[in-house]
């Protein structure tokens, strides 16, 4: 059942719930599969691929489980991901992004309301690649589409809910600041 498992988690392009696992390995198997059997089995699989001979691992993320690379093969992955993508996310869908996963279920209306600009290219591209759904329709005037992140935006982040997404406050500290603070006599206007 282990190398059922194995096959069945490398096959899938995206992570496979426990859940899903169970279905499959009982209509494969023809015959009632334990959950607790398919939990040991993961976990050896977990214990196995963590051996240095390996350059992936086991992983629990978005609600299911998937192969991933070791971070110490990150890098020369990044470097492959950079010579073969073509078009990554811009600034505009990368905040349009943002501000979906920290406010929503959200319109397209307040999205544009908090950017100050069209939000109509950046949702089409994100829904094109799949990083954001449309999760129903709000109660509001015209009941506008509400927008919502997908799991395929967990997968991307490498998170496994956002519940593990940077809180707000986090930003704020120095220590996560993006690029050089400027010189201290510029903080205090130059006095």
């Amino acid at each position: 059942m282990k190398q059922h498992i194995e096959a069945l988690i490398f096959a899938s392009p995206q992570a496979i719930s426990t859940g899903d696992i169970k279905s499959v390995l009982e209509e494969a198997l023809q015959a009632e599969v334990a959950d607790a059997d398919i939990t040991t089995a993961i976990a050896e699989i977990q214990v196995r691929f963590q051996q240095e001979d390996f350059a992936f691992e086991l992983v629990e993320i978005a609600g299911g489980w998937q192969f991933l690379t070791k971070g110490a093969y990150h890098n020369t992955i990044a470097i492959h991901l950079k010579q073969t993508t073509k078009k990554r996310l811009s600034q505009a869908a990368m905040e349009t992004l943002a501000l979906i996963a920290y406010k929503q279920p959200v319109t397209k209306s307040e999205l544009e309301e908090i950017r100050g600009v069209n939000c109509d290219y950046a949702l089409q591209k994100l829904l094109e690649k799949e990083l954001v759904t449309i999760a129903g329709r709000s109660e509001g005037p015209g009941r506008p589409l509400l927008y919502a992140t997908s799991e395929k935006f967990m997968d991307y982040l490498g998170i496994n809910s956002l519940n593990d997404l940077p809180k707000p406050k986090d930003f704020k500290e120095v220590e996560n600041m993006i690029g050089e603070a400027p010189p201290a006599e510029e903080v205090i206007g130059g006095n």
